[in-house]
């Protein structure tokens, strides 16, 4: 970069309020043309305010912010966009009952016809290897597919800055390289990068800056290069994550299982379930891995009783054959759920975090129908007090809760109802170090007492971490069972595509 070239964005003493705590105090940042700058925070630290006000969806009380070297104000997303600032956000802003390139066609100008839109969709996609069919209806997608159209649509305007709010929170170990040539491309050719994310080994790789928020404050700027997860930890939580202790130990007896489970698609984007036989047992957790898309939704619905077309012996819970018993019914017999779309299937957006309990939690509805509060403000509290959720108290209307502090409320509530089987879909995405350290240190700890767990995620590393076995789906298909201790990344990554016939004898 020449010396005189200003930078593409400087923000001095940025101050936002919101009522009862304060997102971000005087907070200063400058990112230069063609870097890669990553934001460093835990849960709540005050990452997504800022990345709003810099995308022109929140407005700061106090500060300046300078784009290209000029002031600027930017009064909403549109006049972000004409500027050249783009966002790609933590949850997605898509339509359901809209395409894929519907959803694209909204934030382009209007002149274009919407054929040409799809045209520009297939080249970008096929640009960087991000794999996608344009007339595809949004609720369709798995999440990892409707990220891939979140970053086709940031990219199609061609950005100047562009800020990622964790993006490879739901891809896989080979679709994070494709992602970040893509990145590395983005910046040779002069186009700055805002990045948030809690994997701090991506942040080391991709970018040359960091600031590092806590409590809405800056309290560090340095080369991420230069240091350490340690390091960065420190600077992040005060301290490092606490380490996992995974002792081995010999499980009991199967409480849950899947034989021969078969079902067809129940919309055209799905995917058949095809002969899945799963087992999990007493004092184990069991991880499921594969590509986004490939199954793990609708086998998590057949498995939770959120779909109850499955012959009833296909699935068993306990010795008893409850494929058709609905979600309620197997919650009754000691299965809960965790499942990955937080807001409006985990919680109710505009409810407070006590009436979300009631979702999965009958423990306050007394023997008359009433609902006992005082109880159910007991449980909530419990819950944030476990699992360290920062939350203006139980009343806090679930929306009001960061990504990661909400996901920590739901995998609280329902470790905290002591089930027998637990099945959770992406325990800690978008969840920071130190939360997701503790996510996975309750999951063990319910493995420990005896809980049958079932852990289904996209992040190749936490399964490594946390699993005593494994399978792989691919095509709506299951591997065959691997232990951890003999599973490598590099194989996993194959199984991934479908191909563990050589291994089906194992």
């Amino acid at each position: 970069m020449h010396p005189q070239e200003p930078a593409r964005l400087q923000l001095s003493q940025i101050t936002k309020r919101y009522p009862g705590v304060v997102a971000n105090r005087s907070v200063s940042l400058t990112v230069r043309p063609g870097e890669a700058h990553a934001i460093l925070g835990e849960n709540g630290a005050g990452k997504s305010t800022l990345m709003k006000i810099i995308y022109g969806a929140v407005k700061p009380d106090e500060g300046d912010i300078h784009f290209n070297g000029q002031p600027v104000q930017i009064r909403n997303p549109q006049q972000a966009r004409a500027l050249g600032i783009s966002m790609v956000f933590q949850h997605f802003s898509l339509f359901d009952t809209l395409s894929v390139a519907e959803n694209v066609w909204l934030g382009l100008d209007k002149s274009l016809q919407l054929s040409e839109v799809t045209k520009r969709i297939q080249r970008k996609a096929t640009e960087y290897g991000l794999d996608i069919d344009p007339s595809r209806p949004v609720h369709t997608l798995s999440v990892g597919e409707m990220q891939r159209v979140e970053i086709i649509r940031a990219l199609l305007s061609e950005p100047k800055l562009l800020i990622l709010d964790e993006p490879t929170s739901v891809l896989t170990p080979q679709a994070v390289e494709k992602l970040f040539v893509v990145l590395k491309q983005l910046v040779s050719e002069g186009c700055s990068l805002l990045y948030i994310s809690h994997k701090l080994h991506e942040i080391r790789e991709l970018c040359t800056a960091c600031t590092v928020l806590r409590g809405g404050e800056v309290t560090g700027v340095c080369d991420p290069r230069e240091e350490s997860n340690a390091s960065l930890s420190r600077l992040m939580i005060g301290a490092e994550p606490p380490a996992l202790r995974h002792q081995e130990r010999t499980p009991g007896e199967v409480l849950f299982e899947a034989v021969g489970l078969t079902l067809a698609k129940e919309d055209q984007f799905g995917v058949d379930l095809q002969d899945i036989h799963l087992q999990v047992r007493a004092g184990e957790v069991v991880g499921i891995a594969g590509v986004s898309g490939n199954g793990q939704r609708e086998l998590l619905y057949a498995l939770s009783g959120e779909d109850i077309r499955a012959p009833s012996k296909a699935i068993q819970l306990l010795q008893q054959d409850v494929g058709q018993w609905d979600a309620r019914d197997r919650r009754d017999a000691g299965l809960h759920f965790v499942p990955e779309e937080r807001l409006g299937r985990g919680a109710v957006p505009s409810l407070s975090l006590a009436q979300n309990m009631l979702l999965t939690r009958s423990e306050a509805i007394a023997t008359n129908g009433w609902i006992e509060t005082k109880v159910l403000q007991v449980q909530a509290q419990k819950v944030i007090d476990q699992f360290k959720v920062k939350a203006n108290g139980v009343n806090a209307a679930a929306q009001s809760l960061s990504g990661g502090n909400l996901q920590k409320f739901i995998v609280g509530r329902e470790i905290d109802a002591q089930p027998k089987v637990l099945l959770v879909s992406q325990p800690t995405w978008g969840v920071d170090v130190g939360a997701a350290a503790q996510i996975r240190g309750e999951l063990l700890a319910l493995r420990d007492a005896g809980c049958a767990v079932l852990v289904v995620s996209e992040e190749l590393d936490e399964l490594f971490e946390i699993c005593d076995r494994m399978y792989v789906m691919a095509n709506g298909k299951l591997s065959p069972s691997i232990d951890r201790k003999d599973a490598t990344v590099a194989q996993i990554g194959e199984w991934m595509s479908g191909l563990w016939e050589s291994h089906a004898q194992a």
